[in-house]
C-alpha cells in the first residue's frame, strides 16, 4: 500500500484552478471545431454538397468527436484506475492539443480532394479520444482531494472549464470574423484558432506539471485489472442510467451553442457576429452560476438539482425555439440563457455525483464512460437531428423544441431512478453497484 502520509495535499484553490484551466483548454479545442463546422467547414471540405447537406456533413464530423469520447474514457480510464488520475491529465491534453493544431494545418477539398474530409474525420476522432479522458482525470483529481461537505463546490471548477473554453474559442472566432473579409476568413482566418491550441496546450501542461496524485487513489490496495470489464459486469445499469440522464444536458448545450448558430445565420439571416455575441453572453451567465448551483448541491443534494434542471429543460424548450425564431438579439439571449441555467443546474453537480456513484477501483472508467456516452446520445445527435428537423419546419422550428422536450423527459426518468449520494457529515455515501 502507498504511504499517503508522504503525499503533499495541495491547496484546493490551486488544484481546482489547474483543473479548470486544463479543462478549458481541451474544451476550447473541441468547441472551436464546432463553431467552424457551423460557419465554414461545410463549403471548404464538402463543396460538392448542397448548403444543407454540407452543413449536415460538417456536423457529422463534429459528431464523430462525441463517438470517440467513450472510447477515450475506456482507454484513459484504464490508465486512471490502474496508474493514477494525474497521468491521464497530461496524456489527454497532449493528444487533444496536437490533433487540434493539425486541423488548422489541413489542406481543403480544393487542394487534396476527398482526402481532406477523410483526414478531418480522423483528426476529429483523435480530438474526441483525448477529451474523453480529460473529464475523468480532471474531475476525479479535484473530487478526491475535496472535503466531502464541499465536494460539489470544488468539483464544479472543472465544470466551469467548458464555458471558459467556449468563450475563448468563440471570442477568437468573433474577433477574426469582425476584422477579416468573408474571403479572408474562408481562406485562412478560420485556421488561426486551431493553431492557437498549440500555445494553450503547452501552458496547460505547465500548469499541471506540479499537481500531486489523488490521495484516494494512493490508498487503494486492490486495483481493477481490466476496469472496463468490471464496469460492464457489475455497473452496466448505472452506466446506462447516467448516460441517459446526462443526454439532455448535452442536447441543450449543443442546441444553443452549435445548432442555433448555424440556424440563425443560414435560415434567419442574423449576422454571424450577432449570433456569437448572444450565445457567448448566455454562456457567461451559465459559467458564473456554476459554483452557486454547486453550493446548492452540497446543501440540498445532487439528485434534487438534477431533477429540477431536467424539469426546467422540458418546460423551456418551446419558449427557447420561439425566442430564437424572432431573430432579435435580446430575445435570443433570453432564450439561450434560460436553457443554459437549466443545463447548469444539472451539470454543476455531476462532477461530484458521478464519482460518488462508483466505487474507487473503477471510478475513473465508470464515471467517464457514463458521462461521455451521454455526450453521444445528446451532443453528437442534436446538431444533426435539429438541422434536419428545422429544414422541414416553418420559421419557428417547433419540431426541434419537441425533440429536445422528449430528450428532457427521458433524462428526467433516468435521474428519477438514480439514488442520492450527498455525503452525510464525516461519512461518504456507499457506492451503487447496480
Amino acid at each position: 500500500m502507498h504511504d499517503v502520509r508522504t503525499v503533499r495535499v495541495p491547496s484546493m484553490l490551486r488544484l481546482a484552478a489547474a483543473s479548470l484551466a486544463g479543462t478549458a483548454i481541451e474544451f476550447y479545442d473541441f468547441f472551436v471545431y464546432g463553431t467552424a463546422a457551423a460557419l465554414v467547414l461545410g463549403p471548404l471540405f464538402f463543396p460538392t454538397f448542397s448548403p444543407l447537406a454540407g452543413t449536415l456533413a460538417a456536423f457529422g464530423t463534429f459528431g464523430v468527436g462525441f463517438v470517440a469520447r467513450p472510447l477515450g474514457s475506456v482507454l484513459f480510464g484504464h490508465v486512471g484506475d490502474r496508474r493514477g488520475r494525474r497521468p491521464v491529465l497530461v496524456a489527454s491534453l497532449l493528444l487533444t492539443g496536437a490533433s487540434t493544431v493539425a486541423v488548422g494545418c489541413l489542406p481543403t477539398f480544393g487542394t487534396i480532394g476527398v482526402a481532406a474530409p477523410v483526414l478531418l474525420l480522423v483528426l476529429r476522432f483523435l480530438q474526441g479520444l483525448g477529451l474523453g479522458g480529460e473529464w475523468g482525470g480532471a474531475v476525479l483529481l479535484t473530487a478526491e482531494h475535496a472535503p466531502p461537505g464541499r465536494r460539489a463546490l470544488w468539483s464544479s471548477f472543472p465544470q466551469i472549464g467548458p464555458a471558459v473554453g467556449f468563450l475563448l474559442a468563440n471570442g477568437v472566432m468573433l474577433a477574426l470574423s469582425a476584422s477579416l473579409s468573408e474571403a479572408q476568413f474562408a481562406q485562412w482566418g478560420w485556421r488561426v484558432p486551431f493553431w492557437a491550441a498549440g500555445v494553450l496546450a503547452l501552458s496547460g501542461l505547465w500548469l499541471r506539471s506540479s499537481l500531486t496524485e489523488s490521495p484516494r487513489f494512493l490508498e487503494l490496495d486492490d486495483h481493477a485489472r481490466v476496469p472496463i470489464a468490471e464496469v460492464v459486469r457489475h455497473h452496466w445499469r448505472l452506466v446506462l442510467l447516467t448516460a441517459g440522464a446526462l443526454a439532455i444536458g448535452y442536447a441543450v448545450f449543443y442546441a444553443v451553442t452549435t445548432w442555433s448558430l448555424a440556424y440563425g445565420t443560414e435560415r434567419l439571416g442574423v449576422s454571424r457576429t450577432d449570433m456569437l455575441v448572444c450565445i457567448m453572453a448566455a454562456v457567461v451567465v451559465k459559467g458564473s452560476l456554476t459554483p452557486v448551483m454547486a453550493l446548492l448541491g452540497d446543501r440540498y443534494g445532487r439528485r434534487p438539482l438534477c431533477l429540477a434542471g431536467c424539469t426546467a429543460s422540458a418546460l423551456w424548450m418551446f419558449p427557447m425555439v420561439a425566442l430564437l425564431a424572432t431573430g432579435e438579439p435580446v430575445l435570443m439571449f433570453l432564450g439561450f440563457t434560460g436553457a443554459l441555467i437549466a443545463f447548469i443546474a444539472m451539470f454543476s453537480v455531476v462532477a461530484a455525483y458521478l464519482p460518488e456513484l462508483y466505487e474507487p477501483r473503477v471510478r475513473c472508467t465508470g464515471a467517464a464512460v457514463g458521462y461521455n456516452l451521454g455526450g453521444v446520445l445528446g451532443g453528437a445527435l442534436t446538431p444533426i437531428v435539429a438541422t434536419a428537423l428545422a429544414e422541414h419546419s416553418g420559421r419557428v422550428p417547433w419540431a426541434v423544441g419537441t425533440y429536445l422536450t422528449v430528450v428532457a423527459l427521458l433524462s428526467l426518468g433516468c435521474f428519477a431512478l438514480l439514488p442520492e449520494t450527498r455525503p452525510v457529515p464525516a461519512a461518504v455515501a456507499e457506492p451503487v453497484t447496480g
